[in-house]
């Protein structure tokens, strides 16, 4: 039997298309809206995303040079990035300048195709105000250490913290134009599902500010002009981005600001393993869009792939999500739905997925597994997943079915991380599921 990427490769020859991907791991493969147009796997599509490099880039190698820095703060110093615009303003006026010197200080920090890293980099700006910032003033959160590309054309960027510990960034570029910036809100993470790399690494702590907004900054700066414009930001990369609330809230409404980074709230797409409070709060505060990483159609297994899920299960999760969204008009929550072999891709798990979904405006993404190891799960083979959409699509539910991007160079979902000397154990395999896995 061919492999998984056997099998993609054979269907991409034939150059059928697919729909631009938005989220991490973002090959995709279709998207079904109505039963009538998932009748059977010949309405599988795909397309690879490609890089298209502009001619005027400079050396890549040149690149990481200029901005392979370490990094150590003053902290005598403010660190500009960790501050809303209204924060900045106040800022600057306390040191005298005019608030329109703020606006101009802002929008080369994160607009103007300037995304400024140090003073040298603030031209036309007030001469005073600029010996000001040089003496008050941090402008880099991260470091860069280093850049994988991946065979497909997906970039992980290592950055480097000040405390000497690593994050993990991810650009996935599309040839369509939508190119996506993966960001990370944690170093390691602290909810250990079973079936991601990172989790084993536990949870060392939460990213600022400033950390989380500097990873879309450095894609920008970094990679415009090879892939074009970043369009789109997914916090799916490394951490619970709602355990780490207050920062990941105020890092999006820096991102969304209309005079800074200019991102569409609706293409800024927040991801939770389920902290309901959180949540919730998230629902209120945000205009940014959610996705919940799903993965199971009943509490025995999600309470072993999630642990979450023993504290927050599937009622009280789904049950809040009614809740807030019954009143909130064009909103769609994402769900994502990882697919492991023989332990959540059976046709009785499509349709039970179908019943817990039902009232709730949403979409599900049916995601490739991505192996890594010491991890006993297997990827659910392609047809299986055509099978399991086809089921989704004809009770009704939006969904899209997407591959792994980067997975050559650990870049894919729940790849990311270094687990270092200490990993969190795993659980115990329940035994109805160890013949399968062991298979």
């Amino acid at each position: 039997m061919e492999s998984s990427k056997m099998v993609m490769r054979r269907i991409a020859v034939s150059g059928i298309h697919t729909l631009p991907p938005f989220i991490f791991l973002p090959k995709s493969i279709s998207t079904v809206r109505s039963p009538s147009s998932s009748s059977s796997s010949s309405s599988l599509h795909l397309r690879r995303c490609s890089l298209s490099t502009a001619s005027s880039f400079p050396l890549f190698s040149e690149v990481v040079e200029n901005e392979a820095q370490t990094i150590g703060y003053d902290k005598s110093k403010t660190l500009l990035k960790g501050m809303r615009y209204s924060e900045l303003e106040k800022w600057v006026q306390s040191y005298g300048f005019r608030p329109g010197q703020a606006m101009m200080l802002w929008k080369r920090l994160y607009g103007n195709n300037i995304w400024a890293h140090c003073c040298d980099e603030l031209e036309g700006l007030n001469k005073d105000l600029r010996k000001m910032l040089s003496e008050h003033a941090e402008f880099k959160a991260l470091s860069l250490k280093d850049v994988r590309t991946a065979s497909d054309g997906t970039k992980k960027i290592l950055f480097t913290l000040e405390d000497g510990l690593v994050i993990e960034t991810v650009i996935i570029p599309c040839d369509r134009g939508r190119n996506t910036v993966c960001v990370s809100s944690q170093v390691g993470c602290a909810m250990n599902c079973q079936f991601c790399y990172t989790g084993r690494m536990g949870l060392k702590r939460d990213l600022t500010s400033a950390e989380i907004v500097e990873q879309a900054v450095f894609a920008r700066r970094l990679f415009t002009k090879e892939v074009g414009s970043i369009t789109n930001v997914v916090f799916m990369g490394m951490g619970e981005p709602l355990q780490n609330i207050d920062n990941v809230v105020r890092a999006a409404d820096v991102m969304v600001d209309e005079q800074g980074l200019q991102f569409s709230p609706r293409k800024v797409t927040v991801s939770t393993s389920g902290l309901v409070p959180q949540l919730k709060r998230f629902l209120r505060e945000s205009k940014c869009a959610l996705a919940v990483s799903l993965n199971a159609t009943t509490d025995e297994v999600r309470n072993w792939i999630m642990p979450i899920n023993r504290k927050y299960n599937l009622e009280l999760l789904l049950g809040t999500l009614r809740d807030e969204l019954r009143h909130r008009r064009n909103y769609t929550v994402l769900f994502e739905y990882v697919m492991l072999a023989g332990v959540n891709d059976s046709m009785e798990d499509a349709k039970r997925l179908i019943h817990l979904v039902k009232d709730i405006p949403c979409k599900i993404n049916l995601i490739s597994f991505n192996p890594h190891s010491g991890s006993y799960f297997k990827p659910t083979t392609d047809e299986k997943m055509i099978e399991f959409r086809n089921v989704l699509a004809a009770g009704g539910v939006t969904v899209l079915l997407r591959l792994s991007r980067g997975d050559d160079e650990m870049a894919a979902c729940g790849q990311l991380g270094n687990l270092g000397d200490s990993q969190v154990p795993l659980f115990r395999v329940p035994h109805r599921f160890e013949k399968v896995l062991n298979a």
